[in-house]
């Protein structure tokens, strides 16, 4: 092709991409919409020019309350870890994705060594399913590996939670047409429905997390083979009859830390890598275009009372078109963009400088030489998250003209920040699916306002003389105080709004003894309020009653409602006694 006709095809690619933006807004409901921007001003080497629109940079516009592209930004970034969805139980996301070939999955059960004839639970690690074993002679531990890719879906949050309060609504929502809290221990069922529903799209299970990573298997004949099925010997726990001895007891809590131990090595990014997730087909109940009738529903509520519950019949319908849509592809589709990467790399380019400038803010300290130095300690790590963006062409406005807290002549550097991570991408929005337009707008809006804040600090700190690659002299004394309270107030409620889950970690950290851990069901879970059983299969992994009712007969001395609605993370031992 000539170099015309090359130049005209990118040209007409970026007019088609920018049309179609604007074409499909994403979470429109309540909020204003800002996609990409300025593509056809995309180069950051005209970013004074006038077609910038310098009105959609000011500083003065904050997230509207409805908006949810942090929350789309946060829960993604958090898909298959355990640490953030702990902390937060109730998912809000649907995701496609395959266990690659060779994967190890495990099943235990007690009294028997036959294969499962239809629908179980099997583990990620043998410590989740070696829990469920009774310890009394009867135990024999099945190890599967995939023969193919097996298709599962994937519901975040601890959807594996027997809980009533919003664990199991999206799965619900799958299984029979809307959330049943009512049914929340009905795990027999959910599981025979759930594969029922998946059998017509070819998908082999359906991948949750409790204390760790299991997956909910439709048929132990199809696309795995037996690598060994064993008679161990293990332990008599407490849940075992007859009546537990104190030794019985002993191995009942190394058996259960060991459990919850296997989960914390998915704590954080990357999780439970061998759950391979496409987020080309993300459902998301945070994407206010999908579901809008959650808007109202979660207005005025703080994140950890965020559910599904409440969603309308016409948003259920919308969400199970789509879902369908995704399952019946018959190829991967999409841009070929890295979105979890991509995601990932910003988290880890903001995160520790936040909160260390979060940290160099709070100082309890009224003299005025100290408060100055930490000041400028702060004004340097600003300095140091903007090096990227600080433009040579950043025009400061001379001493006296403008007050300190005026920064519409850092808009520049603003918009440089917001689209550095998007700009180039932009140029594929006729390739992405609508879920990778959503991912693209969470990270806008969360890359804006971080950009906002930040720029906004950072030209206050230059206005009042605190930078040292553009020193002036202010015009006015310097206020310290005033200049490090309105800072901490910036710092908190943009870390507020945020709220990424790598901020939340035991202080200080733990012994090599010890694990930092949050209330996690069932140990610290608040006695449940058990409902009328169904019938049930008693050799299944998740579903015996000995192992819900665990929480009554452990951790309990522990257990606080504030602790529960919000865990704060605390050591515990790694050796006996734990002290949950």
């Amino acid at each position: 092709m000539r170099p015309q006709s090359i130049a005209a095809a990118l040209s007409l690619l970026g007019s088609a991409a920018l049309a179609l933006h604007n074409q499909f807004p994403i979470n429109t409901v309540g909020e204003t919409s800002v996609g990409p921007l300025d593509v056809i001003n995309s180069n950051p080497g005209h970013i004074n020019s006038v077609n910038s629109n310098s009105e959609q940079w000011r500083f003065d516009e904050s997230p509207p309350e409805n908006a949810t592209g942090n929350l789309v930004f946060n829960t993604v970034h958090s898909l298959l870890q355990r640490w953030p969805n702990t902390r937060y139980r109730n998912g809000h996301n649907i995701v496609p994705g395959v266990i690659p070939t060779g994967t190890l999955l495990y099943h235990s059960t007690n009294g028997s060594h036959m294969i499962p004839s239809g629908p179980e639970w099997t583990a990620m690690d043998p410590e989740h399913s070696i829990f469920f074993s009774r310890g009394n002679g009867s135990d024999w531990h099945l190890t599967l590996a995939a023969t193919r890719p097996l298709k599962v879906l994937y519901f975040d949050g601890n959807s594996a939670a027997k809980l009533s309060e919003g664990t199991m609504d999206t799965q619900d929502i799958i299984a029979w047409g809307e959330p049943r809290p009512d049914r929340f221990f009905d795990e027999r069922n959910r599981i025979d429905d759930l594969c029922t529903w998946g059998k017509e799209f070819k998908i082999d299970g359906f991948a949750r997390m409790e204390m760790n990573f299991e997956v909910m298997l439709c048929d132990f004949t199809a696309g795995v083979e037996v690598v060994s099925f064993v008679h161990l010997t293990l332990p008599r726990d407490d849940r075992s009859f007859p009546a537990p001895t104190s030794l019985d007891h002993y191995y009942t809590w190394i058996r259960s830390f060991e459990f919850m131990h296997s989960g914390s090595w998915h704590n954080r990014y990357p999780g439970d890598s061998r759950i391979v997730l496409d987020l080309t087909g993300l459902i998301s109940l945070y994407d206010t275009a999908l579901a809008p009738s959650l808007v109202s529903v979660r207005t005025g509520l703080e994140r950890c009372g965020h559910r599904v519950l409440g969603i309308s019949p016409d948003d259920i319908s919308r969400v199970m078109r789509n879902l369908i849509k995704i399952v019946t592809r018959p190829h991967p589709i999409g841009s070929g963009i890295d979105w979890k990467t991509l995601i990932h790399v910003i988290v880890d380019r903001y995160a520790d400088r936040l909160e260390l400038t979060q940290r160099l803010l709070n100082v309890a300290s009224s003299d005025p030489q100290e408060l100055l130095e930490r000041a400028k300690l702060a004004q340097t790590q600003l300095s140091v998250m903007l090096t990227p963006y600080l433009l040579h062409s950043t025009v400061i406005p001379s001493a006296g003209t403008l007050g300190i807290y005026s920064s519409q002549w850092a808009s520049p550097i603003f918009r440089l920040c917001v689209r550095t991570h998007t700009s180039q991408i932009t140029n594929l929005i006729p390739l992405m699916t609508s879920s990778e337009r959503l991912l693209l707008k969470a990270i806008e809006d969360t890359t804006r306002e971080i950009c906002r804040v930040t720029t906004k600090m950072w030209a206050v700190g230059v206005m009042s003389g605190l930078d040292t690659l553009f020193p002036i002299e202010p015009n006015e004394e310097l206020d310290a105080t005033q200049i490090m309270n309105d800072w901490r107030q910036d710092i908190q409620k943009l870390m507020s709004w945020l709220d990424w889950s790598v901020w939340i970690k035991c202080r200080p950290a733990c012994d090599p003894e010890e694990m930092c851990y949050l209330s996690t069901w069932p140990i610290n879970a608040p006695r449940p309020e058990r409902p009328l059983p169904s019938p049930r299969n008693s050799q299944n992994l998740t579903n015996s009653p000995e192992a819900q009712n665990f929480a009554d007969r452990v951790g309990q001395a522990k257990y606080s409602v504030e602790d529960w609605s919000l865990p704060q993370p605390r050591c515990i031992r790694r050796l006996q006694p734990y002290g949950f």
